[in-house]
């Protein structure tokens, strides 16, 4: 098989059940019957949870204890949640956050 072929098989193939399991709670649950309540509680508390784990997942193998003590990182983040406080655009905050802590690395730090 042509690797163009299988490539673009394996990104059809992805796709789709991507897809499916986005699309499915909604045809489990759609028409006459009700969304159960543990499913509704847990679309409410898991996407906090899951923004709090990926930070702590970034922030892990920060040294305070050498230069540059964490700065970059802690100037970003500041950015990322005043961003997010004065637009309410998460694109924006992760985006400029980003821009920010990439500069800082490279440039200052």
């Amino acid at each position: 098989m042509p690797m163009r072929i299988h490539a673009a098989l394996l990104v059809a193939i992805m796709s789709a059940v991507t897809i499916l399991l986005r699309f499915l709670p909604f045809l489990i649950w759609s028409g006459r019957r009700k969304t159960p309540k543990y499913i509704l509680y847990l679309g409410r508390v898991l996407p906090p949870a899951i923004i709090g784990m990926l930070v702590i997942y970034c922030l892990k193998d920060i040294t305070f204890s050498a230069a540059p003590f964490g700065l970059p990182e802690l100037i970003a983040g500041v950015c990322v949640v005043l961003l997010q406080a004065l637009r309410r655009n998460s694109l924006l905050s992760i985006l400029g956050g980003t821009i920010l802590y990439m500069f800082l690395v490279q440039v200052i730090f």
